[in-house]
């Protein structure tokens, strides 16, 4: 993909990306779905890593795992916009297992265009096989004291002849329970600012490094645990994208990583859209479906005009991406404006199904439990809006060059 090259694409053709998205949808709908029901699993079933590989190799049979990633890496070199539109699918499913069919447990999700910056060597030992749902990976940045402020981690990598010793300790790393492997941020030069951070590739079975701080977030998805760095050591080969380079890395990951948040929230929403309007259909009160009382429409008229919106916006976003153009704040806009209107969507549909929808473990009180969580993940609200504010002035002081000295 393109994302971080500035190079455009313009995906897989219309026909093939249609034949696609239906293997998706049958996989989900057809196999998936139908299985979980059978064997009682839910979104907070704490799935071991067996199983979640059988649906990995599930998916890379049918010719899906791994798609997004470009040809030349075995991938069907997906747009940005079009993996937006499988992703939707996805968690509209409401499919506990939703993940493993594009990879995002760990998988090809996780890695997106990061593959374009290792070495060969570095792909044919983590990235190849992770590809191929046989490893998994994580992305390991956040700490106890960085969070939203990434320049302040505190790991340090040291160098020791050809080797480098890793001390840290990452915090809610999502997939890392189930991980062979992290790209780890560390400090490699503590004078040199964000110049100073470095990515490594860190085998999970390597002396030192073990994971801890098992967290049950609201959502009661066994997802996050921390990762422990005690003189972990890591050969040099296995710094990634180049010496100094990981907070760009990151960084450019990260702008990519919050538009592809949004079509899985977007799915939840139009899930819960979906929900609230068969029960309002369905539900019958002074002799007629609620569905027809005008306090009920304007709840699905609202939720629907959000949907719309954000849905759109996503795809003007992505198709942006598409053009190898930057979006950073167009990123922003759109992980801040689909968070908190589809948290809005799942709000109403718990007020449409009454006491039904405050049921612990109903599909709308999941859903909105999820959905509250995205207000938070990959940078708060606040942290967009002040990126989408520095956008502007930037913008401004651009137009204007002889008014901003």
């Amino acid at each position: 993909m393109s994302q971080g090259l500035n190079r455009a694409t313009s995906g897989l053709e219309t026909g093939k990306f249609a034949e696609l998205r239906s293997k998706v949808n049958d996989l989900l709908y057809n196999e998936m779905l139908p299985f979980e029901k059978e064997n009682g699993l839910t979104h907070e079933t704490r799935f071991e890593r067996e199983q979640l590989e059988e649906w990995w190799k599930r998916s890379r049979e049918l010719g899906i795992y791994g798609c997004n990633l470009p040809e030349q890496f075995g991938g069907l070199g997906l747009s940005i916009d079009q993996l937006c539109t499988l992703k939707e699918d996805a968690t509209r499913s409401n499919a506990a297992l939703y993940g493993c069919v594009l990879g995002e447990n760990g998988g090809p999700m996780r890695i997106g265009y990061i593959i374009t910056q290792a070495t060969d060597e570095q792909n044919e030992e983590f990235f190849y096989p992770a590809a191929r749902g046989e490893r998994a990976g994580c992305f390991a940045l956040s700490e106890p004291n960085a969070g939203s402020d990434a320049a302040r981690i505190e790991t340090r990598a040291v160098k020791d002849g050809d080797d480098y010793i890793i001390n840290g300790h990452k915090r809610f790393i999502t997939a890392s329970r189930t991980a062979d492997f992290a790209i780890v941020m560390c400090v490699t030069d503590p004078d040199a600012g964000y110049d100073g951070v470095t990515a490594f590739l860190v085998d999970a079975k390597s002396p030192g490094y073990r994971i801890e701080g098992h967290y049950l977030p609201m959502s009661g998805q066994h997802i996050d645990n921390d990762i422990i760095l005690e003189n972990v050591r890591v050969p040099a080969r296995n710094i990634l994208g180049g010496l100094g380079r990981g907070f760009k890395l990151g960084m450019e990951r990260i702008n990519i990583n919050r538009l592809l948040q949004c079509p899985t929230m977007l799915g939840h929403a139009q899930f819960a859209l979906e929900q609230a309007l068969d029960y309002s259909n369905r539900r019958v009160q002074f002799k007629q479906p609620i569905a027809n009382f005008q306090a009920i429409q304007h709840m699905l008229a609202d939720m629907k005009t959000a949907n719309f919106a954000a849905h759109s916006m996503i795809h003007a976003a992505a198709a942006k991406a598409d053009r190898g153009e930057n979006i950073r704040t167009e990123a922003s806009m759109c992980k801040v404006f689909v968070a908190e209107n589809a948290f809005q969507v799942a709000d109403k549909a718990i007020q449409i199904h009454g006491a039904t929808g405050m049921t612990k473990n109903h599909p709308v009180e999941w859903v909105f439990r999820r959905l509250r969580m995205f207000r938070v993940l990959t940078g708060s609200s606040e942290i967009q809006r002040n990126t989408i504010g520095k956008g502007i002035q930037k913008t401004w002081k651009k137009a204007n060059p002889e008014a901003a000295q």
